[in-house]
Protein backbone atom coordinates (compact mmCIF):
# COMPACT_ATOMS: atom_id res chain seq x y z
CA UNK A 1 0.00 0.00 0.00
CA UNK A 2 1.45 3.09 -0.62
CA UNK A 3 1.14 6.36 1.88
CA UNK A 4 1.71 10.02 1.20
CA UNK A 5 2.74 12.01 4.56
CA UNK A 6 2.04 15.90 3.99
CA UNK A 7 4.05 18.72 5.79
CA UNK A 8 2.86 22.14 4.80
CA UNK A 9 2.87 22.20 1.08
CA UNK A 10 5.64 19.42 0.69
CA UNK A 11 4.43 15.59 0.27
CA UNK A 12 6.22 12.20 0.86
CA UNK A 13 5.73 9.00 -0.05
CA UNK A 14 6.36 5.88 1.04
CA UNK A 15 5.05 2.19 0.18
CA UNK A 16 4.20 -0.42 3.67
CA UNK A 17 5.15 -3.74 3.66
CA UNK A 18 2.10 -6.15 3.86
CA UNK A 19 2.44 -7.43 7.71
CA UNK A 20 -0.27 -7.30 10.80
CA UNK A 21 1.44 -3.99 11.94
CA UNK A 22 1.46 -2.10 8.60
CA UNK A 23 -1.96 -3.09 7.86
CA UNK A 24 -3.66 -2.19 11.38
CA UNK A 25 -1.38 1.38 10.55
CA UNK A 26 -3.52 1.34 7.51
CA UNK A 27 -6.67 0.96 8.88
CA UNK A 28 -5.92 4.41 11.22
CA UNK A 29 -5.39 6.33 7.91
CA UNK A 30 -5.98 9.29 7.40
CA UNK A 31 -3.86 10.63 10.36
CA UNK A 32 -2.96 14.11 11.79
CA UNK A 33 0.27 13.95 14.17
CA UNK A 34 2.12 16.44 15.80
CA UNK A 35 5.92 14.80 14.78
CA UNK A 36 9.40 15.75 17.06
CA UNK A 37 12.80 15.08 16.25
CA UNK A 38 14.61 12.01 18.69
CA UNK A 39 17.77 11.32 19.44
CA UNK A 40 19.14 13.09 15.98
CA UNK A 41 18.24 10.06 14.15
CA UNK A 42 14.12 9.91 13.86
CA UNK A 43 11.04 11.47 13.96
CA UNK A 44 8.42 10.15 16.65
CA UNK A 45 4.72 10.81 17.40
CA UNK A 46 2.40 8.89 19.48
CA UNK A 47 -0.41 6.72 17.15
CA UNK A 48 -4.01 6.65 18.88
CA UNK A 49 -3.81 2.87 18.87
CA UNK A 50 -1.48 0.27 19.51
CA UNK A 51 -0.45 -2.28 16.18
CA UNK A 52 -0.21 -5.67 16.01
CA UNK A 53 2.99 -7.06 16.07
CA UNK A 54 1.82 -10.72 15.51
CA UNK A 55 4.68 -11.89 12.96
CA UNK A 56 6.93 -9.46 13.44
CA UNK A 57 10.73 -10.28 14.37
CA UNK A 58 11.68 -9.36 18.22
CA UNK A 59 13.25 -5.90 16.57
CA UNK A 60 15.23 -5.01 13.73
CA UNK A 61 17.94 -2.18 12.44
CA UNK A 62 16.76 0.62 11.23
CA UNK A 63 17.70 2.27 7.89
CA UNK A 64 17.33 5.66 6.75
CA UNK A 65 13.95 5.97 5.29
CA UNK A 66 12.36 3.57 6.96
CA UNK A 67 8.64 3.70 8.45
CA UNK A 68 8.83 1.88 11.30
CA UNK A 69 6.95 1.08 14.87
CA UNK A 70 8.01 0.79 18.32
CA UNK A 71 6.10 -1.24 20.10
CA UNK A 72 7.49 -0.36 23.86
CA UNK A 73 5.72 2.93 23.38
CA UNK A 74 3.69 2.41 20.72
CA UNK A 75 4.63 5.29 18.72
CA UNK A 76 6.06 5.71 14.99
CA UNK A 77 9.10 6.39 14.09
CA UNK A 78 10.55 7.44 10.68
CA UNK A 79 14.14 7.23 10.37
CA UNK A 80 16.48 9.91 8.75
CA UNK A 81 19.89 8.35 10.01
CA UNK A 82 20.74 4.73 9.99
CA UNK A 83 20.41 3.03 13.74
CA UNK A 84 21.24 0.03 15.24
CA UNK A 85 19.14 -2.91 15.82
CA UNK A 86 16.41 -2.11 18.38
CA UNK A 87 14.51 -4.79 20.11
CA UNK A 88 10.70 -3.98 19.51
CA UNK A 89 11.50 -2.09 16.33
CA UNK A 90 9.03 -3.22 13.75
CA UNK A 91 9.19 -1.78 10.13
CA UNK A 92 6.18 -0.73 8.41
CA UNK A 93 7.16 0.64 5.26
CA UNK A 94 10.10 2.30 2.97
CA UNK A 95 9.74 6.10 1.38
CA UNK A 96 10.32 6.36 -1.81
CA UNK A 97 11.52 9.52 -2.13
CA UNK A 98 12.26 12.73 0.07
CA UNK A 99 14.15 11.00 3.65
CA UNK A 100 16.47 14.14 3.38
CA UNK A 101 14.18 16.63 3.37
CA UNK A 102 12.20 15.31 5.60
CA UNK A 103 14.87 15.58 8.10
CA UNK A 104 14.90 19.17 7.90
CA UNK A 105 11.43 19.63 9.55
CA UNK A 106 12.88 20.65 12.83
CA UNK A 107 11.05 21.11 16.56
CA UNK A 108 7.44 19.91 16.22
CA UNK A 109 6.15 19.89 13.59
CA UNK A 110 2.07 18.43 12.09
CA UNK A 111 1.73 15.70 9.52
CA UNK A 112 -0.89 14.47 7.99
CA UNK A 113 -0.52 11.14 6.71
CA UNK A 114 -3.14 9.62 4.03
CA UNK A 115 -3.60 6.83 1.51
CA UNK A 116 -1.88 7.39 -1.99
CA UNK A 117 -3.48 6.57 -5.29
Amino acid sequence: MKIRITVGDTAYDATLNDSAASRDFAAQLPLKLTLSDYAGTEKVSDLPEKLSTTGAPAGTAAKAGDLTYYAPWGNLAIFYKDFGHSAGLVKLGQFTDGIERFADHSGKFEATITAAD
